[in-house]
């Protein structure tokens, strides 16, 4: 039977107050975001100052050796631009080197979509070329990555993608042909064009619809700002590495006591005021004192995980994941992600985001030791950018060679892994190969 009865529990529970949700706020702010927020909190506060730039900085590791290489810095705000992308394929393409330097010129001359929109006469008095060269230069343009760059029309950019997944059947042609009648919803006077029926030709439509009419935009990105280093990593004098805070873009703040003694003697609104404003600014130095010391000390662990990263490339990545740097710390799995989100660190690898040294494990196969999933990305890579002229690796020659080397992976891992870099299947390597020996 159910009666009604008074009962005392003890429970512990952690209650966050507004302050220490802030403090945790603090913790995943890029140095942007915190420079606004502290500069907003100055405004709200009196006691509160920007310290001069003479006495700002981070705390350090290690003396000696300062800031980072400037080709590092100027490699950040580097892009790999569409002719960029163009010239690196072409240069390796088998031509005369005159139609070679034709097809550089003519990557040069696409415009952001792709597109070539510049006429031959146009080229052949601006670069004293023959319309031989044009021609063929253009044909070297035209096989290159991705599918539809240097078209110099809509159907024609939509033919070379259709040709690349042997798709340009004669009814596909003539659909290319009439575009203006896909555009206008003639589809009665299509069928009878293309000569085919009605779910022929919705899959015909529906297929170019999947097409990418720009397909030079993808090396366009929006403008975005750029990623500037939170932590500097710099080779040590005596060997080893030195990790510091990068004092130029961390906002730091003072508490203004004096400030606070002329106003501490009014009534006693004026008092409590002051002494709301003191403890929030004393609470804003700690907690950006504290903050500063955890993403030192986090950065600190991930480069003496990483030393062989550093030292010798992408191939010795190690194995991390932020629950196991947490461990080693003795910190909460979520504060590491925190103090990883929006942070860089520019090393003699480049300015790379702290996130990027995290990934996960693949077992070897004698069971003793593990590879990260980011240097076996990379040995893909290399063996597909190795594999000759007239044969592509398959995902299952490539597992082959992959366990030779000791690491245990699964064919759908390696196609994952390939598709994930953008790099084409084997059977279309072998035909893109097959193109450009055409040429």
């Amino acid at each position: 039977m159910l009666t009604p009865r008074i009962e005392v529990q003890q429970k512990q529970t952690l209650a966050l107050t507004p302050q220490l949700r802030q403090s945790i706020k603090l913790l995943g702010m890029s140095n942007l975001e915190l420079g606004a927020y502290v500069a907003a909190a100055v405004e709200r506060n009196p006691l509160l100052e920007i310290a001069p730039p003479t006495e700002r900085g981070g705390p350090r590791i290690a003396a000696g050796g300062g800031g980072v290489d400037p080709a590092i810095l100027e490699s950040m705000a580097a892009e790999n631009t569409l002719a960029d992308h163009l010239g690196d394929q072409i240069r390796a393409m088998r031509a005369p080197s005159a139609v070679i330097e034709a097809a550089l010129i003519l990557a040069e001359e696409l415009e952001e979509d792709g597109y070539l929109r510049v006429r031959p006469e146009e080229l052949i008095a601006r670069h004293r070329l023959r319309p031989s060269e044009i021609a063929r230069g253009l044909a070297l343009v035209q096989a290159c990555e991705p599918a539809g760059i240097g078209a110099r029309s809509l159907s024609e950019c939509l033919a070379l993608q259709l040709r690349e997944l042997d798709r340009l059947d004669p009814a596909m042609q003539e659909l290319l042909r009439n575009l203006k009648l896909v555009a206008t919803g003639h589809h009665a006077e299509l069928l009878a064009i293309c000569d085919v029926d009605e779910e022929d030709l919705a899959e015909m439509l529906a297929e170019i619809r999947a097409l990418d009419p720009k397909p030079g935009l993808r090396f366009s990105p929006p403008a975005v700002e750029l990623a500037v280093p939170d932590v500097f990593v710099t080779e040590a004098p005596g060997g080893g590495w030195q990790v510091e805070l990068n004092g130029d873009t961390l906002p730091r703040v003072l508490t203004n006591n004096q400030y606070a003694a002329e106003l501490g003697g009014g009534d006693a609104a004026a008092r409590a005021f002051i002494s709301e404003c003191g403890a929030n600014a004393n609470w804003l130095v700690r907690s950006l004192e504290q903050r500063a010391r955890t993403i030192l000390r986090v950065a600190t662990e991930i480069v003496r995980l990483q030393e062989e990263f550093l030292s010798f490339g992408i191939g010795r990545m190690r194995p991390l994941t932020q629950r196991a740097l947490a461990e080693r710390l003795g910190l909460h799995e979520s504060t590491i992600s925190r103090v990883t989100a929006n942070k860089y660190m520019a090393c003699a690898r480049g300015n790379l985001a702290m996130r990027f040294f995290f990934s996960s494990a693949l077992e070897a196969l004698d069971g003793e030791a593990s590879f990260s999933s980011t240097a076996v990305r990379e040995r893909i890579r290399q063996l597909i950018e190795a594999e000759s002229a007239t044969r592509a690796l398959s995902d299952d020659r490539i597992v082959t060679l992959l366990r030779a080397e000791g690491i245990d992976i699964a064919r759908r891992t390696v196609a994952k892994y390939r598709e994930g870099m953008g790099i084409l299947s084997s059977v279309e390597r072998r035909r893109r190969k097959a193109n450009l020996a055409r040429v």
